[in-house]
């Protein structure tokens, strides 16, 4: 009997569950005869929507609401949780580490492929500050994003109930370092819930909150322009908040962050979104990368040189067929990766039947970010936006753009309700460690609040 061919999509974030389910759409005929086979590896069952992090972060959104599940949305795909740790082109295999290797302790497995599209998406990019390792947070999953909710809002319940008032004070300051994106939206989402939820503490008051954005560069969101960047900074410092420009973190020992320009704040929270990096797989793969680690791709989304090989977002440099200057790559975003994982899937599958492949061309539409609760800035189509108008464009772009009827209805049915009902600011940072009252109870056979 003829072998399937099968097509390996590591990575199910943008790219890789989108490219996956075009390939499901388009082949559905072959994949069920089982002439084509589509395997999809990541270590998550869930595709992250991270625009709607600082959101969830703030409670506007449901965590489960920002994730989509895999396994629903490609049932005629094989979905494979684990980890790709090394990809041998070569001899078309991929050595994946899963839950049931760990637990079996037998090692790795093997993936043979026909195809490969390498779509692992990026990691965190850290600098090695002295003591960001012990007093870091991230904020590029799910995870994080609830786990900072749950963090800034037990830093109130510190800073309520401390009598020391350097407790108190450094409970009460929020470092955010980087002024991308994910910076400037989880610090503003934040401060918009701290400043609502500090009205249930008889103790402290809006004026006693200390925020601080830390930017090395000269400009914050550099995706809007310079005109709203400084707007938005402007937004910002109006609401009581320290943007601090040209500014690094040299160290963060002992929970105090220490700046560039000599300034030393104690904090117990220091939010690290300064940038993201490669993932480390495509550096053990025999496939080749530019200077910065991105795979070297062609505006036709293949590997450079490399046969069988495909690769589309923040994995890949793709050129900019519609720059003006030359040797421009596509920027690794969410507006290029979504796009792209359409005429990725396409060229896949001419490939497959003998057919020519299309370019990927997409001029730049322009960019929306949102600066907290009605607040936003946006530059789309050389139109220039901001507050109310710049934030409803924020919500209904990423509502078109959220995966799923099922995700749209239901992150549009709680956006409904938040406008009707207060915000919720509990904290349930127990939820990151469940066994530990039960654990307590068993060593010592007392329930933890009789300690």
């Amino acid at each position: 009997m003829k072998e399937p061919a099968r097509i390996l999509v590591v990575g199910g974030g943008y790219v890789g569950m989108y490219t996956a389910l075009r390939l499901q759409r388009k082949l559905k005929k072959e994949l069920r005869q089982g002439d084509v086979q589509v395997i999809v590896v990541d270590p998550e069952p869930y595709m992250t929507y991270q625009p709607f992090l600082p959101e969830a972060a703030a409670g506007s959104i449901s965590p489960r609401h920002v994730v989509v599940p895999l396994r629903r949305v490609l049932p005629q795909c094989q979905v494979v949780i684990g980890e790709a740790t090394a990809i041998h082109h070569g001899k078309r295999t991929a050595t994946v580490r899963t839950l049931a290797t760990e637990e079996e302790g037998t090692g790795s497995i093997e993936i043979h492929y026909d195809e490969l599209v390498l779509a692992p998406g990026s990691v965190s990019r850290t600098l090695p500050v002295p003591g960001l390792v012990d007093h870091g947070i991230g904020f590029k999953t799910v995870e994080e994003a609830i786990g900072l909710r749950n963090h800034v809002l037990e830093q109130l319940d510190i800073a309520s109930s401390t009598r020391d008032p350097d407790v108190r004070d450094a409970a009460l300051t929020f470092v955010f370092v980087g002024g991308g994106y994910a910076g400037v939206e989880a610090l503003a989402e934040l401060e918009d819930m701290a400043r609502y939820a500090v009205r249930y503490y008889h103790n402290i008051s809006p004026e006693d909150l200390k925020w601080i954005l830390v930017e090395a560069t000269g400009r914050i969101l550099p995706e809007v322009g310079e005109e709203m960047g400084k707007y938005a900074v402007r937004e910002l410092r109006g609401r009581n908040i320290d943007v601090r420009l040209e500014t690094r973190l040299d160290s963060c020992v002992d929970r105090v962050a220490a700046l560039s320009d000599g300034s030393r704040f104690p904090t117990r929270t220091l939010v690290w979104t300064a940038g993201v990096k490669p993932h480390p797989i495509l550096a053990s793969a025999d496939l080749p990368v530019n200077a910065r680690g991105r795979l070297k791709c062609t505006a036709a989304l293949h590997v450079d040189g490399v046969e069988h090989a495909w690769a589309a977002g923040d994995a890949a440099a793709v050129p900019d067929l519609t720059a003006e200057e030359p040797g421009k790559e596509c920027a690794p975003n969410a507006q290029h990766a979504l796009r792209q994982s359409k005429v990725l899937a396409e060229n896949v599958i001419a490939s497959l039947r003998g057919r020519p492949l299309k370019d990927y061309a997409h001029k730049y539409a322009g960019s929306v970010a949102s600066l907290g609760l009605h607040k936003g800035v946006a530059h789309v189509y050389g139109r220039k936006l901001k507050g109310y108008p710049a934030w409803f464009m924020h919500r209904a772009y990423h509502l078109s753009r959220v995966p799923t009827f099922n995700r749209k209805a239901r992150v549009l049915a709680e956006w409904t309700l938040s406008g009707l009902f207060k915000r919720e600011i509990v904290s349930l940072g127990s939820l990151e460690n469940p066994r530990a009252e039960f654990k307590l109870a068993a060593d010592t056979g007392r329930h933890p609040e009789a300690s």
